[in-house]
């Protein structure tokens, strides 16, 4: 049977859910230089602590994002998930979220494949010389995501090239968050 992707992404509609600040470099006790570097698809070389303020309070998430980069933000047993089925294609970075006991990670998925199906997609929109020109051939918008499965290899968990939004995982990465009970998180195929 065929491999099947989805894009994880905030479940919106959790009745009173929580949302958060900006993660802050507990060493200098700023926001981190580059709000975008947990959600390019690359790896990330940080060594210092993390903190996460809650910019609106609510029901704790396994699953949610934080701040500007939209950085994704998982619960122990989510990053448990991750560090097993997936310790090549991702960073998990220890965060303190305010008034949390529990440990949270921010979760960088350190690999990028360009792979979007541009015909198979609802539509796209590429970037043109007339806006963001070192960002000339990227998409500026994408509905209906798909991705061209063949590209994929055997990478588990991606961002797409082009189009950073997505957190794209494979079905068995999906059926273990969803045995997990995940909260906050939800799958689209893609």
């Amino acid at each position: 049977m065929a491999r099947r992707f989805y894009n994880l992404t905030i479940d919106v509609y959790v009745p009173g859910r929580w949302y958060l600040g900006v993660p802050i470099d507990t060493a200098s006790e700023r926001m981190i230089d580059d709000p975008w570097m947990f959600s390019d698809g690359r790896a990330v070389d940080f060594h210092g602590g993390l903190r996460i303020s809650i910019y609106r309070p609510g029901v704790p998430l396994d699953f949610a994002t934080a701040g500007v980069g939209r950085a994704p933000v998982v619960s122990d047993r989510i990053a448990s998930v991750f560090r097993e089925m997936a310790p090549n294609d991702v960073q998990l970075f220890k965060a303190a979220v305010d008034g949390q006991p529990d440990p949270y990670y921010v979760l960088n998925v350190a690999r990028q494949i360009r792979c979007i199906d541009d015909a198979a997609c609802e539509e796209v929109q590429i970037r043109t010389a007339g806006e963001y020109t070192e960002r000339i051939g990227e998409y500026s918008s994408v509905s209906g995501l798909r991705i061209d499965k063949s590209k994929v290899g055997d990478v588990r968990v991606f961002r797409t090239w082009g189009w950073h939004s997505p957190l794209i995982v494979d079905d068995e990465i999906k059926d273990a968050l969803e045995a997990t009970g995940i909260a906050g998180g939800k799958f689209e195929e893609v």
